[in-house]
């Protein structure tokens, strides 16, 4: 019998994988010389913190930010390994040149807007700049403000869809997604109770039903709905509006997620997932073996350390 798998949770770094458990987060990067280097993180539980967590609507606001702050601290090692690793191979080349500044800066700023640390910054932006769009194109065309919002909602799925899509043409953004899919795929292995080897976990799907692309979709979805309950008058309303409602449509999307994974086994109210899923599509790739290696390294060590942990408390 698997443990309680509901505790797991993943998301792909720079060359690799950082895995959270209940007590534990683990991050697998994989160097050029083949072997793997290794960041555990004990997980630290503040009182009040957890108090907010089982406030329905606060929680998703509260798990954001947390989130967002272990994210930052495994994706910087990443980065910095992956860093390191670029300056070996230039001073082997060149000793006296060194790694530029600007150029390991745009590294991990390319990766980290991909990443849980940008999104509240991603969900600002994606929040204003429709609403923009859709008044300057249509503000004064029609006065139907339902309307409206469902073609803001359009506008906001479209530049989502294709900023994900251009991002991931790139090498690097594409690797990125190879890990997320490898990560999906390991969990999913482990959720069916099989051995983790690399040809059990090639044979799961890269999606995945809890993850961070389907709350971003479900946070379009529900804020056209909040939104069409409410009425302003002119433009400068309409966007103090979405900010003031932006932890809104965070708390309630959160709760939505959760309502569908719950629901994920029941033969119809399981498609009330599949947006998520369809975003899916675009953020996680088929990964190479030596990709799901990684991830299968990075979560074993997460158990270990798990073990470790509760062991030492008996």
């Amino acid at each position: 019998m698997a443990e309680q798998n509901s505790i797991y949770g993943g998301q792909a770094v720079i060359e690799g994988v950082m895995f959270a458990g209940k007590n534990v987060h683990v991050t697998a990067v994989r160097k050029k010389d083949g072997s793997l280097d290794f960041l555990e993180v004990p997980r630290k539980d503040i009182p009040w913190v957890q108090s907010l967590k089982k406030i329905p609507l606060v929680r998703g606001i509260v798990g954001i930010i947390e989130s967002s702050a272990k994210g930052a601290q495994h994706l910087n090692f990443s980065a910095e390994s992956f860093a390191e690793q670029e300056g070996e191979d230039k001073s082997s080349a060149n000793k006296d040149e060194k790694p530029g500044f600007f150029s390991n800066i745009s590294m991990i700023l390319g990766v980290a807007v991909v990443g849980v640390i940008s999104f509240l910054f991603g969900k600002f932006v994606f929040t204003l700049v429709p609403a923009i769009i859709e008044q300057f194109l249509f503000g004064n065309v029609f006065s139907n403000q339902i309307l409206h919002n469902l073609i803001e909602g359009v506008i906001k799925i479209i530049l989502l869809v294709g900023y994900i899509y251009f991002i991931s043409l790139t090498p690097m953004i594409r690797r990125l997604f190879q890990y997320h899919g490898a990560e999906h795929k390991v969990i999913s292995a482990y959720e069916a109770g099989v051995e983790l080897t690399v040809s059990n976990v090639q044979k799961f799907n890269t999606l995945h039903y809890r993850c961070g692309s389907s709350f971003i979709v479900f946070t379009v979805l529900i804020g056209v709905v909040i939104y069409s309950f409410l009425h302003y008058d002119g433009y400068v309303e309409r966007i103090l509006q979405r900010l003031v409602l932006l932890p809104v449509v965070i708390g309630v999307s959160y709760e939505v997620l959760r309502f569908t994974n719950s629901l994920r086994e029941v033969p119809v109210l399981r498609y009330l997932g599949y947006p998520g899923l369809w975003l899916q599509l675009l953020t996680t790739k088929e990964p190479e073996d030596s990709q799901v290696e990684v991830s299968i390294a990075s979560f074993n060590r997460m158990r270990e350390a798990e073990k470790r942990i509760m062991e030492g408390r008996v």
